[in-house]
């Protein structure tokens, strides 16, 4: 056995996990991140009224930040939006961070969290990695 198993590529390995945790304990970096996440989800979304949900200790950091992540979006999208931060249901406390947004009554969403994030930073850099180990393959006609 080579010690890699078929997964391998898709899944972020325990320390990169582990890593993503103390992120949120950096204050002033986990804001700005939060900031930008909502913006993205927002941008992914278009849609006029919006709930994020998040961490129940990220609460004040996300109400912190939502008027910065609004003039963003409405800087972007020229498209203005309503959002309301979800103060009954919260995203589990063991993940590392980051928002869920949704639209619609739930018919819309956009996870960001911090864990979703690695996975498909990981998940863009198979290709790369694959090349790297296997080399390139003339056959290959989908480079996903």
């Amino acid at each position: 056995s080579s010690g890699i198993n078929a997964e391998w590529p898709l899944r972020p390995g325990v320390e990169a996990t582990n890593k993503l945790r103390v992120i949120s304990n950096d204050t002033a970096k986990y804001e700005m991140m939060l900031q930008g996440l909502i913006t993205q989800g927002l941008c992914q979304l278009l849609e006029p009224k919006v709930l994020i949900k998040c961490r129940q200790n990220d609460i004040k950091l996300v109400n912190k930040v939502l008027a910065k992540s609004k003039e963003q979006y409405v800087a972007l999208s020229k498209l203005d939006v309503e959002m309301k931060v979800d103060d009954r249901d919260f995203l589990p406390q063991d993940i590392a961070g980051g928002v869920e947004l949704s639209s619609r009554q739930g018919k819309l969403k956009v996870v960001n969290t911090l864990e979703v994030r690695l996975e498909q930073i990981v998940n863009q850099k198979v290709p790369e990695v694959r090349s790297k180990l296997y080399g390139h393959n003339p056959n290959r006609r989908f480079f996903d």
